[in-house]
């Protein structure tokens, strides 16, 4: 029941933060799934994924609906962004947890500070 409560609130903090900022719910939901939920790096990573994808879907009808979404840009983007993806993801798997972790870390750093 503990960790019922525990992920719910992580998930809404996070779902928060995707819905207020539009976005940055992966750098909150993985190190939140690791070091509150137990999850090794690499299923957090997948879920925090498949929670993204789910939220930002959400996110997406709402702004569809006011015709404010440009989608031949976003599937531009998409398109130019799946194939890296799938090779790092496909990639990711032979490099130890620690440094996965690690690299997670220093790619949330530069985020924030770039922000």
């Amino acid at each position: 029941m503990n960790t019922l409560i525990l992920a719910s609130a992580a998930g809404a903090l996070v779902g928060l933060a995707l819905g207020g900022l539009g976005g940055g719910g992966s750098v909150l939901a993985v190190p939140a799934l690791i070091y509150l939920l137990g999850f090794d790096p690499a299923a957090a990573t997948t879920t925090a994924l498949l929670i993204v994808i789910a939220t930002s879907l959400t996110g997406l009808v709402a702004h569809a609906r006011h015709g404010r979404v440009r989608w031949r840009t976003g599937g531009l983007f998409a398109a130019a962004g799946i194939v890296p993806a799938a090779i790092a993801g496909a990639l990711s798997v032979r490099v130890p947890a620690g440094v996965l972790t690690a690299g997670f870390a220093v790619l949330a750093a530069v985020a924030a500070v770039r922000m």
